[in-house]
């Protein structure tokens, strides 16, 4: 595995972006820049091409069972290798559908991007 990181300013926090290897697929993993909510993407890349899109989005609700200061950066730092692990299973799994983890006050979930009721974008 390939990895690199890079951290911009976005509207005065710090997001990081990283890009990485696992298997013949190139991954760019970071939080949506500017998002009011804890979005979390994955964009799964063969070739160069799109493949799919994975993320994690935190409900409001549920950010203090990460981190008691709701800080983003810090749930990150302490989540990513465990996101990192779902992604590299759905990919030795070949789902390649777009797909949420949904964490919300009740416990987490995984969902189709399609069924989500709130749109969730790159954009």
């Amino acid at each position: 595995m390939i990895e690199d990181s890079k951290y911009t300013n976005m509207k005065g926090k710090r997001v990081m972006e990283n890009q990485w290897v696992y298997k013949d697929y190139q991954i760019r993993d970071g939080l949506k820049p500017g998002s009011k909510h804890f979005q979390y993407f994955y964009v799964v890349s063969e070739q160069e091409r799109k493949k799919c899109n994975y993320c994690v989005w935190i409900v409001d609700e549920a950010l203090a069972r990460f981190d008691q200061s709701r800080d983003y950066a810090s749930i990150v730092s302490s989540q990513r290798e465990t996101w990192n692990r779902w992604v590299k299973g759905k990919i030795d799994s070949g789902d390649f559908g777009n797909k949420v983890l949904k964490y919300d006050k009740d416990g987490e979930k995984e969902i189709e991007l399609s069924e989500m009721t709130v749109h969730l974008s790159m954009d």
